[in-house]
């Protein structure tokens, strides 16, 4: 039996692409969105700039250093990153200081 009056009307099933499946699109987004961000983030690494500290040595240069910690970079580069990772205006340095020098 069915019964008809005000405010009570026949059950419809819900549409085709209506509020539920666009909330299910918004789910499926987000999942990917952050199965792609942990993917990067693991390439990448834990964020964490890796770093090693050493000690100038009588003789030592930046030079000298660069070439000995990365040999197969150009030197040249890492002896800016160690001079900016350090806050040096140039490449002199002095026995006993401590350098880092960057991932």
């Amino acid at each position: 039996m069915y019964a008809a009056g005000h405010g009570i009307g026949p059950w419809r099933a819900p549409r085709a692409g209506g509020i539920g499946s666009a909330r299910r699109l918004l789910a499926a987004v987000a999942a990917v969105s952050l199965v792609s961000l942990g993917f990067a983030l693991g390439a990448h690494g834990s964020g964490e700039a890796r770093s090693t500290t050493v000690v100038v040595q009588p003789g030592d240069t930046l030079w000298s250093i660069a070439s000995e910690h990365y040999p197969d970079d150009d030197v040249r580069v890492r002896v800016q990153d160690i001079e900016q990772a350090n806050g040096l205006a140039g490449p002199g340095i002095e026995v006993g200081q401590s350098l880092r020098l960057p991932g």
